[in-house]
């Protein structure tokens, strides 16, 4: 596909630093063959290459996507969020993945930039470790080339007939947008979903600790309503785990508390390992006991007790 053109597509509600470095980055692409589609919520002047400009109004990311998707003029829809920045390469190695027919999106790991304070390195090292990202580890740090079959936004490309046929994104959920496309995709097609660690970003964290317990609050009562909403791609046993440690400790704690405290040790010791920073190790134990529970209770009233959720 190497005359495809990718329309690059970031909703967000004003500009911020972080977004002028997304496009400083986006300017050094080896791949030249893009347009980017920015959406604010107001009009806004960007002296930049290749930059279009639609203001949306103050609605919703997945909506703000889906207004950019429509206003594109590529074949692949790359969506990336506007506090993310690109490896040069970025582009380059998504479009090589499109070769197969079968082949409807690409998503690649978003990993937590390397200059940034400690409470935002904590943050991502929850999500990169062992017991915060779990199996799906690979989205944060690179990991082997695999077929997935639920993406997060932050740094997925889709084609953009596929994403036609499907309706977009689901504009009633957020978070969890990426999720209904991804299973429409999956399953309502039946194409598949690659990932690729060199379809590199670098994403930035909620620091600890309020707003990253308040974002990993709002994953979990979301995939507590996936769970039973849209099961084939939510109702796993990893998603259920913190619920379980959250029951564990309050009806069985002798035997809950012990067990989750020596894999607290065991993460601390790997994140100690992989950052080279003993505070980084340390710091991981409230920071995942904390995001766990928290997690764990939002989890249960998303799927106990939460019967239409809709942003």
């Amino acid at each position: 596909m190497e005359e495809t053109m990718i329309s690059i597509i970031i909703p967000f509600k004003e500009p911020s630093e972080y977004l002028y470095k997304c496009l400083n980055y986006l300017e050094k692409q080896t791949f030249k063959d893009y347009e980017v589609i920015l959406l604010p919520d107001e009009k806004k002047v960007f002296n930049y290459q290749k930059v279009k400009v639609a203001a949306t109004g103050k609605i919703g990311p997945a909506e703000k996507r889906d207004m950019g998707a429509k206003k594109s003029n590529g074949e692949i829809l790359a969506f990336i969020d506007d506090d993310a920045y690109p490896d040069k390469n970025w582009l380059k190695n998504m479009v090589s993945n499109f070769e197969g027919l079968e082949v409807a999106a690409v998503g690649g790991p978003g990993v937590t930039p390397p200059d940034v304070s400690w409470r935002e390195q904590a943050s991502g090292w929850f999500s990169a470790s062992i017991i915060g990202g779990g199996p799906y580890v690979y989205r944060f740090l690179p990991y082997k080339k695999r077929f997935v079959d639920d993406y997060p936004s932050m740094n997925l490309a889709v084609l953009k007939s596929d994403f036609i046929k499907v309706g977009g994104f689901d504009s009633n959920f957020w978070p969890g947008e990426d999720t209904k496309l991804c299973l429409d995709l999956t399953h309502k097609l039946g194409k598949k979903i690659i990932y690729d660690p060199k379809v590199l970003v670098y994403h930035h964290r909620r620091k600890v600790w309020m707003s990253h317990l308040r974002q990993n609050g709002n994953y979990g009562l979301h995939r507590g309503y996936f769970a039973k909403t849209l099961p084939k791609t939510s109702f796993r046993l990893v998603y259920f785990l913190p619920s379980f440690l959250v029951l564990g400790i309050f009806f069985v704690p002798f035997v809950v508390i012990p067990s989750y405290s020596l894999l607290l040790i065991i993460n601390s010791l790997w994140i100690t390992a992989k950052s080279g920073s003993l505070f980084q190790g340390a710091i991981s134990i409230p920071v995942v006991f904390l995001t766990h529970f928290w997690y764990g209770l939002r989890f249960m009233q998303g799927f106990l007790f939460v019967r239409h959720l809709r942003r």
